[in-house]
């Protein structure tokens, strides 16, 4: 697998966050700190399918390829043309698919994949930046996209998201990265339906 040049990445990251500062929410990507505390929420054996919302220049990407059944599948959903490919060229695995949409039409992009529900979504899209009628709808395509079970896991600078979470899925649990930059708060919730 092709090692992925830090300086690289975060050079193409902060090009980006210049672009679409709205869409990124941070001017440098998730730590590691971050990225370790959110996926031990993931019940790794489980997985068969996991959507990441936002990959941006594979932060996540990267750890969540390491951990992932050999059988299972990663689709990594980005609006930025950019990232697409470099996240393409950067993890040519098997197991992952980088689209470029938006994660509203996540159900349709697992149907056009043939993968079925989701076991778990994460989302790094920064949701208090959003029009109420896109994030509202970005959480509801996720709710039907999980599998009974699923998990949703949203990692936030701010807690604006917090009561449309609720809105959607009902109780939510939450957790916080200090060290991460800026400081981030964990939000995971359950599709029980």
């Amino acid at each position: 697998m092709m090692q992925v040049r830090k300086p690289r990445s975060r050079l193409l990251f902060a090009r980006e966050f210049l672009k679409h500062p709205t869409l990124l929410g941070s001017v440098v990507p998730s730590s590691q700190f971050l990225v370790r505390r959110l996926l031990r929420q993931v019940d790794w054996p489980a997985i068969r399918v996991l959507v990441e919302y936002g990959p941006g220049v594979g932060s996540f990407t990267a750890e969540i390829l390491k951990r992932l059944p050999a059988d299972a599948h990663l689709v990594a959903v980005e609006t930025s043309e950019e990232f697409v490919h470099y996240l393409r060229k950067a993890h040519p695995d098997p197991r992952l698919s980088v689209v470029h949409a938006s994660a509203a039409d996540v159900r349709r992009i697992l149907r056009e994949l043939d993968l079925g529900h989701a076991d778990a979504i994460i989302s790094g899209i920064p949701f208090s930046t959003l029009p109420p009628r896109v994030r509202l709808r970005i959480l509801t395509e996720s709710k039907y996209a999980l599998r009974p079970g699923g998990r949703f896991l949203v990692y936030q600078f701010t807690s604006a998201v917090r009561r449309d979470l609720e809105r959607v899925f009902g109780s939510i649990e939450r957790d916080l990265e200090p060290l991460n930059i800026l400081p981030a708060t964990i939000f995971a919730a359950m599709n029980e339906a």
